[in-house]
């Protein structure tokens, strides 16, 4: 599974309302954000490498997109400063549980990303989020690469 359709599997798993607040963490060409937006009333998209963010900014500008934001960020830790959102999603694997990305959901909230289970196999879990319970579901499993801290200068 590669590409649109596996954007097309996250994004069904996600069920993204009218009126919510979403979070990208790896806005790569801006596809996903792109179809997020047109579901979503703010989208958040951030990435390590500052030509994918200008790039894909350039790709919203061009759709009509305002509510769709890029931002030159390292998404290990999420988004702080932004407050909460209702749908997280994350592109590059962690190899342990993110649980702090699970404090910038709402309750309600809806987490989809990819986790190492082991050297070679990553599974997509899903987290959901009631008051301050949290439910994991383990997906399928997804060709991800670990996800890397810090921003990147050129891609």
């Amino acid at each position: 599974m590669e590409g649109a359709d596996m954007a097309v599997k996250m994004l069904a798993r996600l069920q993204v309302k009218p009126g919510q607040r979403v979070l990208e963490i790896g806005t790569g060409s801006g596809f996903t954000a792109a179809v997020l937006g047109r579901m979503a009333e703010r989208v958040v998209s951030i990435d390590r490498y500052r030509t994918l963010v200008q790039s894909a900014q350039k790709r919203m500008e061009g759709l009509g997109l305002r509510n769709v934001v890029t931002r030159l960020a390292d998404g290990s830790n999420g988004l702080t400063g932004e407050g909460t959102f209702d749908r997280i999603l994350i592109t590059a694997a962690f190899t342990t549980f993110p649980r702090f990305m699970a404090e910038q959901l709402v309750s309600g909230g809806v987490l989809i990303a990819p986790l190492m289970v082991d050297d070679e196999r990553c599974v997509m879990m899903r987290l959901s989020k009631t008051g301050s319970r949290f439910e994991r579901e383990d997906m399928f499993e997804a060709p991800y690469l670990p996800l890397i801290p810090h921003m990147a200068r050129h891609i």
